[in-house]
């Protein structure tokens, strides 16, 4: 069975954006799908160690047939993940994902997810497969980070253009490209 991890991004919650909707399909096919809500208080910055203390209880379910989704901040929590794994699992896939390309707006600077440097060796052991979806007007992270990403990655962007940032605001409540994705891997 195929597990599934949605991480949402600051400020976020597993009910927005396209998360649900995603969830849902998944399961239709029968992927157990895990959507946690980590801490992102209005107005302080996102704990990677926070993080990382939510997660430890699902770490029993990350093996060879695990996908993770990463959203924003979710695509930067993804990658230190990766960065500590042992053994790689299927698939990583990261969605309007900032890594240290400017500009980035609204970014947390006092976040201790603010360090954009990255074990890029081990995070591409830790993956079979990797997927990286940028677009051209995301308000908050430029399209220069999903560009150096996939690079960082050796695969090629997911170029989306007018899908800002890809969120509820930005139409996407439903994301079929990424489903798509996603059903080629499993």
């Amino acid at each position: 069975m195929n597990n599934v991890f949605i991480f949402h991004g600051t400020g976020g919650h597993p009910q927005e954006n396209w998360f649900p909707w995603l969830k849902e399909k998944l399961e239709m096919k029968g992927c157990k799908v895990f959507v946690p809500q980590f801490p992102s208080p209005p107005g302080a910055p996102a704990s990677v160690n926070e993080w990382f203390e939510v997660f430890k209880e699902y770490n029993h379910y990350i093996n060879e047939n695990t996908i993770f989704v990463g959203h924003s901040l979710g695509g930067i929590f993804t990658l230190r993940i990766l960065e500590q794994l042992k053994h790689p699992m299927k698939a990583a896939i990261l969605v309007g994902t900032p890594i240290g390309v400017r500009p980035i707006q609204n970014y947390d600077r006092a976040s201790s997810f603010s360090g954009f440097s990255f074990n890029w060796p081990m995070i591409k052991a830790s993956a079979e497969q990797f997927a990286v979806y940028q677009s051209d007007n995301d308000p908050y992270v430029s399209l220069g980070n999903g560009e150096q990403l996939a690079k960082e990655l050796g695969v090629d962007l997911t170029f989306i253009p007018n899908a800002g940032h890809f969120n509820t605001r930005a139409g996407y409540t439903k994301f079929e490209a990424l489903l798509d994705r996603i059903e080629d891997i499993i």
